[in-house]
């Protein structure tokens, strides 16, 4: 067995699994380790937990010890760097007229590298951009392409709800999300309702799908005919998260009724109403009209017929 922690780099990143090569750590706890891009520190957020020798990854490393004063210095004195490098960098984009936007910079831990990361709507030539940022930060220098979700979680703000983020708080992984999503929770279909910073569409509209779809097994759909005691009619309204439905009966009157009470038997489909009800209906929508003398329309043959014999009787009457 062996004690392993989770750890993430920024808020709300990736979690990576690390052992803890006996060091005491907690929750909360910074430390530093070896990656792929070299040494970094990370926070723990979760363990330490037993892991099986046969579970464990064939990348997987320990952690080399817990941050120290001068390491927290460091990643204060990085951060200047960062602001520094992000000030330059904008600027050379601007003189350039380059088509992108730079979304942050970071410096790895040791100072080795540079990261700058931005958006783009296509490929950008950034060569001589790489020139000049070496040539001022005399660093290696990455320059790395994002989408516009993973700005959103590295710029951060708050949602059309007032609270933070989810990407920028604690929703580690993007998950697929639709518009049937909102159609199921009868939202608004306007893109301005149901779109983040991002511009996509919010990601917390995923949250409640599945509840909503499950509580929507449980009431008839808009346009089914329903009897439910006295009640009978066509329901044109479902309320899911009270569980109830607006029914419009044959006398145009609206009743809510509670779906459980409704008996899958006594649901069918919508069917038309009586002739003399709809007769009826129809003459209180309109009102009173005059009636008019339907007016005789004559096809081409008999208006021809009518001619000749007119022309037959004119004939008789010139004759002597």
């Amino acid at each position: 067995m062996t004690k392993a922690v989770k750890i993430q780099f920024q808020t709300a990143g990736k979690l990576y699994d690390f052992g803890t090569g006996g060091i005491d750590v907690h929750p909360g706890d910074k430390v530093i380790v070896e990656t792929e891009r070299g040494k970094s520190i990370g926070t723990v957020v979760k363990g330490p937990i037993d892991i099986e020798q046969a579970d464990l990854p064939e990348s997987f490393k320990s952690i080399i010890r817990k941050a120290q004063p001068e390491d927290l210095k460091a990643i204060a004195g990085n951060a200047a760097k960062e602001k520094e490098a992000f000030k330059f960098c904008l600027t050379r984009i601007k003189e350039r007229g380059m088509d992108m936007k730079l979304v942050k910079v970071e410096y790895l831990f040791d100072g080795s590298k540079a990261i700058f990361y931005f958006t783009a709507d296509g490929r950008i030539d950034f060569r001589e951009l790489v020139k000049d940022l070496a040539h001022a930060f005399h660093t290696r220098i990455e320059m790395r392409q994002i989408g516009v979700r993973d700005e959103s979680g590295m710029v951060g703000g708050l949602g059309v709800c007032g609270r933070e983020l989810c990407c920028a708080s604690f929703l580690r992984e993007f998950e697929p999300v639709s518009v049937k999503m909102a159609k199921e929770q009868n939202l608004a279909l306007n893109p301005s309702k149901i779109s983040g910073q991002c511009g996509r569409l919010l990601c917390c509209l995923g949250y409640e799908f599945e509840t909503y779809c499950s509580l929507k097994k449980c009431l008839p759909k808009c346009g089914k005919r329903v009897q439910c005691g006295d009640v009978e009619g066509e329901v044109i309204k479902l309320n899911i998260l009270e569980g109830t439905v607006t029914v419009k009966t044959d006398d145009d009157l609206e009743i809510q009724v509670k779906g459980e009470n409704i008996r899958p038997e006594n649901i069918s489909d919508k069917t038309e109403r009586p002739k003399k009800q709809a007769k009826e209906a129809e003459s209180r929508h309109r009102g009173p009209q005059k009636s008019q003398k339907p007016q005789k329309a004559h096809t081409g043959e008999q208006g021809r017929q009518r001619t000749a014999s007119k022309e037959k009787e004119s004939q008789k009457k010139e004759k002597p």
